[in-house]
């Protein structure tokens, strides 16, 4: 019994190892059936543009530099960066008062000498009117017999005498009102925005965006004591390229990233110069930037990519679906479980997308993943996508 047993267990499991021999060698032909993995996205018509990202700059549309063209002592501060500042208002107090003394005396001297020029000219004018004169009255004697040639000729020379006085008078009054205004015009700079007791007076109102200065501290002649940013919207200038120039103009919309603000928006193209910058020999482009567009720091920097050379109505895919060959660009559709290879021709490029010229429609579907490993007739499997 126990010999009979242990046969039928042995016949079983030749059996069950049979079984599993056969499942093994059928289960490659099931996975060679099955396909391809791969992932497709419906084909459609959209809109593309040609997209070119610079460099720009944020700043306010009304911002002020305040500077001083001297080194002076702070006195004190009245206002911190930050804060927000009326036009007229204090900042900050600098010991200017060897300089208000000088620009004084240097503006009492200049406006002197355009008195004394223009009271010297009304007397010297007068007398040149009256040798002119005499001429006239000489010479109507002379015309009747009343006068000589030569009393004529006496008024002629006094008259040329007098005019060549007024002209070498008026020479040296300009001269000496030219040094006057050029001592002053080399003191004016420190008094710009500086009232008579030395307070740097805030000349708008706004944000006082940075305060280089501190109470015991001294402002340098070579940066700004203070920068002001008004209240009213933002702009930003950035430059492009000669070639992107002419594809650019005023009303054109453009894509913009403030990384500081993390904000993207639109903002609308404002001028474009149509003179390069002598140093960069790039083209200067200014945008605005929305009013309901917040937060924002004046010379931030921003991302700005302009969309040019636009194509609507066009089939657009993605561009990681296109492959090249030896014979150009093709992607593959998928149909009915097979791949099928479809050569294109593409047009614009844009933010990982690309226009399709021909080779593809609308509707059909495009291998997005998966793609690299087809060839045209490959049996394949949707697992994503669509």
């Amino acid at each position: 019994m126990k010999k009979k047993l242990t046969a039928f267990t042995l016949a079983m499991a030749m059996t069950m190892s049979l079984a599993g021999c056969a499942q093994q060698e059928t289960a490659p032909e099931e996975q060679e059936t099955a396909g391809v993995a791969v992932q497709v996205v419906e084909v459609t018509a959209d809109t593309i543009a040609t997209e070119n990202t610079v460099v720009g700059k944020l700043s306010a549309e009304n911002e002020e530099t305040i500077m001083v063209g001297s080194a002076a002592k702070c006195t004190a501060v009245y206002k911190n960066a930050g804060d927000t500042v009326e036009k007229g208002e204090k900042i900050a107090a600098l010991d200017l008062g060897a300089i208000i003394a000088n620009y004084n005396a240097a503006r009492i001297g200049y406006d002197s000498a355009v008195q004394g020029y223009n009271d010297q000219k009304s007397i010297l004018s007068k007398q040149v009117k009256l040798a002119e004169d005499n001429v006239a009255n000489t010479q109507a004697l002379f015309d009747i017999g009343a006068a000589s040639q030569l009393e004529v000729d006496q008024a002629q020379i006094s008259y040329e005498s007098a005019v060549a006085g007024m002209n070498s008078a008026l020479a040296q009054l300009e001269s000496a009102i030219q040094s006057a205004k050029s001592g002053l015009e080399q003191l004016a700079p420190v008094m710009d925005n500086v009232d008579a007791s030395g307070n740097i007076i805030a000349p708008i109102s706004g944000t006082l965006a940075s305060l280089n200065v501190y109470e015991g501290g001294f402002a340098s002649a070579s940066m700004p004591v203070a920068v002001i940013t008004g209240a009213e919207q933002m702009k930003i200038t950035t430059q492009v390229s000669e070639a992107l120039v002419p594809q650019l103009k005023s009303g054109d919309e453009a894509t913009v990233y403030v990384s500081s603000a993390d904000k993207t928006f639109t903002a609308v193209i404002r001028s474009v110069d149509r003179t390069a910058n002598y140093q960069t020999q790039l083209y200067t482009v200014t945008l605005t930037v929305p009013a309901e567009v917040t937060g924002l720091t004046s010379g931030a920097s921003a991302e700005v990519t302009f969309h040019t050379n636009v194509s609507e109505n066009t089939i657009v895919i993605p561009t990681e679906a296109i492959l090249t060959g030896t014979d150009g660009q093709y992607v593959f559709v998928a149909e009915n479980g097979t791949a099928r290879r479809c050569p294109i021709e593409t047009g614009l490029t844009g933010a990982g997308v690309t226009e399709v010229l021909s080779g593809l429609s609308a509707g059909e579907s495009l291998v997005t993943v998966g793609q690299a490993y087809l060839v045209d007739g490959s049996a394949v499997r949707v697992v994503g996508g669509e």
